[in-house]
């Protein structure tokens, strides 16, 4: 079976598992968002740092939302530390597809266990803003 995006998907889920041999348990996010980011670069994967996305309701835009990284324009990747994930966490990545208007995310954790993933996909195209009101 085909996953969608899966071929980069895989090369993600990868990626951290490499990211964690070597930095293992215990950093801040950032630095595990910082060497993903050198790690899927040395995979030759585009990669997108934090981009700024802009939140709308009915039309209306309320805020900004930036996410931890976007893989080949395609991805949407919500970065972890925790005990264990949630379903808090799996409902912020849902939001980030809804907002980044992507299709694929992939929650990773890298945890006291290891790495852990969450695949999540969000199929609904969300309705372009009707009224860019500020």
């Amino acid at each position: 079976m085909d996953l969608l995006h899966g071929e980069v998907t895989e090369q993600i889920i990868g990626a951290a598992f490499e990211v964690h041999k070597h930095l293992g348990y215990g950093f801040l996010e950032k630095v595990y968002q910082r060497a993903m980011i050198v790690e899927l670069g040395l995979r030759k994967l585009s990669v997108s740092s934090e981009p700024d996305s802009e939140v709308f309701f009915k039309g209306v835009r309320v805020g900004h939302y930036a996410a931890d990284l976007i893989v080949e324009e395609r991805v949407l990747v919500e970065i972890k530390v925790a005990s264990e994930l949630n379903n808090a966490d799996m409902a912020q990545v849902i939001n980030e597809l809804h907002a980044l208007r992507r299709e694929v995310g992939l929650l990773v954790n890298f945890g006291r266990k290891g790495v852990e993933f969450r695949r999540a996909v969000h199929t609904q195209a969300p309705v372009a803003p009707s009224n860019d009101r500020k």
